[in-house]
């Protein structure tokens, strides 16, 4: 039995604003979960922090590229030499986001390893680049873009290892059926990168689905993968506090479900939780209900 580690990762550089002169509450989502008892129910063992650089966009405007990418290049550096060392030693590495732009940590650490796939669970695929759209800025909006090696140099090229991920070695799960003909998903679809949405996730059985996956990811063209959880997957219903709460998403049992064969085969290294955010959870229920979730797809049969 592996070792699982968690690391807390508290970086909000990759999202906008949530209103002027305040920043993303994400940062708040490690402690969060450590409050309802992830590490002790999980008889998980301390990774530590890795500390974020401040939130400040200086005198960044649209059209001038990431904002703070300078800040978020560096902490990617650092948060995968943490990630790295736990893969090495053999652990499970769970990782406490944050937002989505710490997956970039678990992408640049694999690539110094190997060769590596990614399964992501997002109500958006976070391909926002050059290629689809006119506003790029947000990392927690474009991280598998920027992974995949799509998007400015200092970003997608770090240590010289561009693309962190090859395209076929992605999936995508839980994309709002609404979304099907964003510019991101159609260009996914035209890379031929495989997008299931909730409807298709639904028909298709979470629990078969992740199976499935798991084992297409089992091959030994890859060294591992790691998989990605985004609470927005979730539907606002049930998980209102994040900064996209689009309707029609997956429901808690959908999502475990999904996940428990991805992080229970032998070849899943790690797993990223992203996005949800405690200020938009005055009660806590929410964050009760997303340790919840991660917890059981550990522990559950």
């Amino acid at each position: 039995m592996r070792n699982i580690v968690v690391i807390d990762a508290p970086s909000n550089l990759g999202l906008r604003p949530p209103a002027p002169g305040t920043v993303p509450g994400c940062y708040k989502l490690a402690g969060a979960l450590r409050e309802n008892g992830i590490v002790r129910r999980l008889g998980a063992v301390e990774g530590g922090v890795v500390v974020p650089p401040r939130y400040d966009r200086g005198d960044w405007q649209e059209g001038d590229g990431v904002f703070n990418a300078a800040a978020i290049a560096a902490y990617t550096v650092r948060l995968a030499d943490r990630i790295e060392r736990h893969v090495t030693a053999g652990d499970f590495t769970l990782v406490l986001g944050g937002d989505c732009s710490i997956q970039l940590g678990a992408s640049l650490a694999l690539r110094r390893l190997g060769r590596y796939g990614l399964a992501s669970v997002d109500a958006s695929p976070d391909f926002r680049n050059p290629d689809n759209s006119a506003r790029i800025g947000a990392a927690g909006g474009e991280e598998l873009a920027l992974a995949t090696g799509r998007g400015q140099g200092d970003l997608t090229d770090l240590e010289g290892r561009r693309p962190y991920l090859r395209d076929e070695d992605v999936r995508v799960f839980g994309t709002r059926d609404a979304y099907a003909d964003d510019p991101e998903i159609v260009q996914l679809r035209e890379l031929k990168i495989p997008v299931v949405t909730v409807s298709e996730l639904r028909g298709r059985g979470p629990a078969d689905l992740g199976a499935a996956t798991a084992l297409s990811l089992e091959t030994a063209a890859l060294d591992g993968f790691w998989v990605h959880l985004d609470a927005d997957v979730l539907d606002p219903a049930v998980m209102p506090a994040v900064d996209s709460p689009d309707p029609d998403g997956l429901l808690p049992d959908e999502v475990t479900a999904l996940l428990r064969p991805l992080i229970r085969s032998p070849r899943c290294v790690g797993l990223n939780v992203t996005i949800y955010d405690p200020d938009l959870d005055p009660d806590g229920g929410a964050g009760a209900l997303l340790t919840d979730l991660v917890v059981a797809a550990f522990t559950e049969d």
